[in-house]
């Protein structure tokens, strides 16, 4: 049995023993279509926890970055954590933003805008080999999220929600998913537009994503570990993607507080070397935002989860007011 064979047998396992009835007691038998599919992010966001709380854990403990002196803060990434691997935030999208890209998708089909092909069948004999394909449409959304990386880090408006990830100053493997929910709306809805629009399989997307968050955990373990002179070049490490959270480097370029910084790759530091934004010999500081610092005004990024993502939205509307645009267009 392959991989998604295997997937394929838990997940209707699970959701046969667990979700399904659990939905027919709350009255939900209209849309198990989508508790099916919540069944399958969850199962994969059960396999990211035992993995993190295994392998990457002890990594932390045996080569710590550096001692971990707040946990509180760590504690508030656990529940963003928890949030996300447990498909809650997911299922939310299932009944809200992704019915009405399914519905715009469509509807484009049916005019005949949209591309009806696939990556699996670009190349017959060559694309239509179940690992090829992975490996491709693995390179187009890596690409797609090195692209959506930077314009988080290049425009103002975007930097004020972005911003909440960067804030952590004790960055461990519970950091990557520290992030303003809106941001986390506008990344995931491009994906799934990208996906819709490349027509890349239910189950093969999944695959994508679920690496995809294995090795962004991966890269923001509080993990003392560089790949070396070769891998680093080949995959993004905790090392290279420690570099990009460092205060006055990875959301800085130029003078401090000028937007842009570097290290931007999520999987492959292929873009980074393409587009210029690269830092290979940068030794890992401490991580945060520059403005955080007393001697920089030590502005508050929130401590809990409801503080970060008001402070994100009250970030937003003082720059959409006249002050703060004019602000914006100084930088």
């Amino acid at each position: 049995m392959n991989p998604i064979d295997w997937f394929d047998t838990a997940q209707q396992a699970l959701f046969e023993a667990v979700v399904q009835p659990a939905m027919f007691a709350l009255g939900l038998a209209g849309i198990l279509e989508q508790g099916y599919r919540a069944t399958g992010w969850l199962l994969v966001g059960l396999a990211q926890i035992v993995v993190m709380l295994t392998l990457m854990r002890a990594l932390e403990r045996s080569r710590p970055a550096e001692p971990v002196t707040d946990r509180a803060a760590v504690r508030v990434d656990i529940a963003y954590t928890l949030l996300h691997r447990l498909g809650l935030f997911r299922l939310a999208l299932f009944f809200t933003l992704d019915p009405l890209w399914d519905m715009a998708i469509g509807a484009l089909r049916v005019a005949g805008w949209a591309p009806t092909w696939s990556l699996d069948g670009l190349v017959p004999g060559v694309t239509d080999i179940a690992l090829v394909t992975f490996v491709l449409y693995l390179v187009l959304f890596d690409f797609v999220d090195y692209a959506l990386h930077r314009g988080q880090h290049r425009f103002e408006w975007w930097w004020q929600l972005h911003a909440v990830h960067h804030s952590q100053r004790q960055m461990t493997m519970w950091s990557d998913n520290r992030n303003h929910l809106l941001d986390d709306v506008l990344r995931d809805s491009v994906f799934v537009i990208v996906a819709l629009l490349v027509g890349i399989a239910p189950a093969q997307f999944v695959a994508v994503v679920a690496l995809t968050q294995l090795v962004e955990t991966f890269s923001h373990a509080n993990v003392r570990l560089s790949f070396g002179r070769i891998g680093e070049r080949l995959l993004v490490s905790p090392r290279f993607h420690r570099v990009h959270h460092g205060i006055g480097i990875g959301h800085e370029s130029g003078a401090p507080g000028s937007l842009g910084g570097h290290n931007f790759a999520v999987l492959f530091p292929l873009w980074d070397a393409l587009f210029g934004t690269a830092r290979w010999h940068d030794a890992p500081g401490p991580t945060g935002i520059r403005d955080q610092l007393p001697e920089y005004g030590g502005r508050d990024y929130g401590q809990g989860f409801w503080a970060q993502q008001w402070l994100g939205l009250v970030r937003l509307v003082r720059l959409a007011r006249p002050a703060g645009l004019a602000k914006a267009r100084q930088r």
